[in-house]
Order: C-alpha cells, then sequence, then structure tokens
C-alpha cells in the first residue's frame, strides 16, 4: 500500500485577517490621540486622596483608556491593545460611577454641612467618617427660642453632647454671668469631659439664649458607642471637645479680676465647679464683665 501523497493534496487554508498583518515598524510618531491618551493617563494618576481625589482619578483613567481604545482600533496589529483598553476603559467607568453615587449619598444639608467644614474638614475628617457621626445622632437640627434655656444648674441632667450652629448663648452660675458660647461651639464640653460614661450629673450652669439658635445633638450612649467601634472618631472628638474646653477656660481668665485689676487662673479650681458658699464669699472679689464681646 502507497503512502498519501500529501504534496498533492492542497490542505492549506488561506488565513482570513480582520487586521492588515504587521511587517515593519513604524519610523513617523504616533497620532495626537496616542499623545492624548497618555496625557491623560499622567493627569489622573497625580489625584490626591478622598472622594473627590478619587473620583478625579477615575475620571481621567476612563477619558485614556477610551482614547486608547480609538487610539488600538485605528492602527494594524493591535487586537490585544483594543481589547486591554476596552477592558480598562469599562472598569475605570464603572469606578468612576460607584464613586459617583456614594459621593452623592454622601450629601448632607446645609447646616451639617457647613459644620463639616468649619470644626472637621481642617482636622482631616472623611466625609465617609463625618457621616457616620451625623448617623449616630437623631439628623435633627434643634432651634431655641430667645431667652429658652439650654440648661437649668443643678436641674438639667449631662445625657447629650451638642453644637451651636447659629445665635449666641448665655452662661450663668447663680445669676453671674460667665461667657458665651458662640457658633461652632460646644455647649456642654465641660460636662461632657467631667463625667465618665458609666457616671451621670447635671449641670452646673445655666444657658439660656440671648437670640434664636440652631443647635446638633448627639446623645452619649449612641456616641459611646460609635467611639467604641471606631477608634479614631473617639480621638476625633477628644481633640475637638478639649480645645472648645480650653478656649472656654482661657475666655474666663481674661475676663476674671478682683478689684485691683489682677487676673484669676480660673482653670484650678472650674469657677463654675466652685461650692455655692464659696462663690458667695468671692462675690466682693471676683469680677466677670459680661460686656466683653467676642473679638471678629
Amino acid at each position: 500500500m502507497e503512502p498519501p501523497d500529501f504534496e498533492a493534496s492542497n490542505f492549506t487554508v488561506e488565513p482570513v485577517a480582520s487586521f492588515p498583518l504587521c511587517e515593519e515598524w513604524r519610523n513617523g510618531a504616533e497620532g495626537s490621540v496616542f499623545h492624548l491618551a497618555n496625557i491623560l493617563l499622567f493627569l489622573g494618576f497625580m489625584a490626591g486622596s478622598g472622594f473627590y481625589g478619587v473620583l478625579y482619578l477615575f475620571i481621567l483613567l476612563t477619558l485614556g483608556f477610551f482614547c486608547c481604545t480609538l487610539w488600538a482600533w485605528s492602527e494594524p496589529c493591535t487586537t490585544d491593545s483594543i481589547l486591554w483598553s476596552f477592558a480598562l476603559f469599562g472598569v475605570c467607568l464603572s469606578q468612576a460611577l460607584y464613586v459617583t453615587y456614594r459621593l452623592k449619598s454622601l450629601s448632607f444639608d446645609k447646616d451639617f454641612q457647613e459644620l463639616y467644614s468649619r470644626m472637621f474638614k481642617r482636622l482631616g475628617v472623611s466625609l465617609t467618617h463625618f457621616g457616620r457621626i451625623v448617623s449616630s445622632g437623631d439628623g435633627i437640627v434643634h432651634t431655641l427660642e430667645k431667652g429658652q434655656c439650654f440648661a437649668v444648674e443643678g436641674k438639667t441632667p449631662i445625657d447629650k453632647l451638642s453644637v451651636l450652629l447659629c445665635g449666641r448663648i448665655r452662661v450663668t452660675v447663680h445669676g453671674e454671668f460667665l461667657h458665651y458660647i458662640y457658633p461652632f461651639q460646644f455647649l456642654d464640653s465641660p460636662e461632657w469631659d467631667s463625667l465618665r460614661p458609666s457616671e451621670e450629673g447635671v449641670f452646673q450652669v445655666t444657658l439660656h439664649a440671648e437670640e434664636p439658635c440652631r443647635y446638633v445633638a448627639w446623645r452619649r450612649k449612641k456616641l459611646y458607642l460609635l467611639f467604641a467601634k471606631h477608634r479614631y472618631i473617639a480621638r476625633v472628638f477628644a481633640l475637638v471637645v478639649r480645645n472648645d474646653i480650653a478656649e472656654k477656660l482661657f475666655s474666663l481668665s481674661d475676663k476674671a479680676c478682683d478689684g485691683l485689676g489682677r487676673r484669676f487662673d480660673l482653670r484650678l479650681p472650674t469657677y463654675c465647679h466652685l461650692p455655692r458658699e464659696k462663690l458667695q464669699n468671692t462675690d466682693g472679689v471676683l469680677q466677670v464683665s459680661d460686656q466683653e464681646e467676642r473679638p471678629a
């Protein structure tokens, strides 16, 4: 039996090429789309941190890989480049849409947005952490009418932490003026810092509104639960609360003086925590001017 003659049989299948074959490297420069793609990728990788930085990154990467896809489609011998560029374009587009959705879901009311800008943004707190802070409260902006009391000494329990958004609060002890509380200051920072989580207490000062006020508040139990889950937020609140207390103490020290004009250091002991008998004995000595306004 003779072997088959493979040479006589024509088993050759002509290849059907969807793109022209690449015969040699091109000597000239690439087109403008190729350079635009690389410029966009370069700018995209220079993005910063945070939601806006991530959104900036993925938007420029999406545009850059889209230009890469257009360039690869117009050039021969670039099938793999087309597939990879298009895949990366789809991934970056999906991420950009997801970040946009997350950013929209973290939008806040005007009052909370201003609170974030004035108190938390300068400390580097992200919108994600601030969203957890807002959600731990009731999310309601409370109001005080002119002359209405926020707390009464010896009666109002210390069960929350509050920040004044607008207006002015007058702080007194036994009818004597201590200081004012202005927007974006805590209403009850000394009381909050003086108690442990398991302790209870009442206000030693009276706070009443000298003009219409708005404030936000967080309940103690919910806030301590948030601190237990997120230690970073606990450190942020410890910083802002104690800074607020320090500002109030220095304000009191600047205003308190005796009959000879000498200033008192009210930090040890704190004036607002003195017993009633000692306060009565110092009525003729300690003078705190209630006419001083906060510097602009």
